[in-house]
């Protein structure tokens, strides 16, 4: 059983249309546990309204992201999940997203497996992982070196954001949860993917399950798109809401 953890400040138009693409899915081997952070937009009562299948915890709206997030893991622990991921409110999910991460996840149990990004205009893939080069302090993105016929399965990646990542289980048990204390709203989902990493948890991208995101809708995209190894001191640590 995967649980599906869904971090929310406002955007509820994002967040209804998120949630739709879940009750198409193929493979409904999933539950979905949103968490608030002190919406303004009346989210909550909606979600509760219009989705009762989806868990919903609400914070005292100072968490931000990892903080969040760290509360729907903690939550998804307690319960009989094999598997926790983490997304963003402001993706879609192919209809076959979650049947595509279980079929890898049943061949690569202790993997973290991400997602594969298409934008959700062109459908073109804009995110596929990347590689850290630490000899000239570079984040080599892998999709440009791909033929489109090399696009699918999995590709090993040194990260991986927190949009759409499948997190084993023991995982969690092992390497903890995300750093909320150093990285309260961006970046920690990079640190912790490379702490599993490290750990001797393997990490790829999977292609075969793709997500459609809104980049203008993400709030760290410039800080992504500008990222560098000298640059990130000045932005882990940052909180404004995306």
């Amino acid at each position: 059983m995967i649980y599906i953890i869904i971090p929310i400040f406002n955007r509820l138009a994002l967040t209804r249309q998120c949630l739709d693409s879940f009750r198409q899915q193929s493979d409904a081997n999933f539950k979905i546990v949103v968490v608030d952070d002190g919406s303004t937009d009346g989210s909550v009562a909606t979600i509760r309204a219009e989705y009762p299948e989806v868990v919903v915890l609400q914070t005292s709206g100072d968490l931000f992201w990892t903080g969040t997030t760290n509360l729907g893991i903690a939550y998804a622990l307690k319960e009989p999940a094999s598997h926790v991921m983490t997304l963003n409110n402001d993706t879609i999910a192919a209809r076959d997203f979650i049947e595509k991460m279980c079929f890898w996840a049943e061949k690569e149990p202790q993997a973290l497996l991400g997602a594969m990004a298409k934008d959700h205009q062109s459908l073109q893939p804009i995110f596929g992982g990347e590689i850290i080069d630490w000899r000239w302090n570079q984040f080599k993105p892998i999709l440009p070196g791909l033929a489109p016929k090399s696009q699918k399965g999995l590709h090993k990646v040194s990260h991986f954001p927190g949009r759409g990542l499948l997190i084993p289980r023991q995982v969690l048990e092992k390497v903890g949860l995300f750093d909320e204390v150093h990285f309260p709203h961006y970046y920690a989902d990079f640190d912790f993917t490379l702490r599993a990493a490290k750990a001797g948890f393997p990490v790829y991208c999977n292609f075969d399950a793709v997500i459609y995101t809104y980049p203008e809708a993400s709030g760290d995209r410039q800080n992504r798109q500008k990222k560098s190894l000298q640059s990130l001191p000045t932005s882990l640590w940052h909180k404004g809401r995306g």
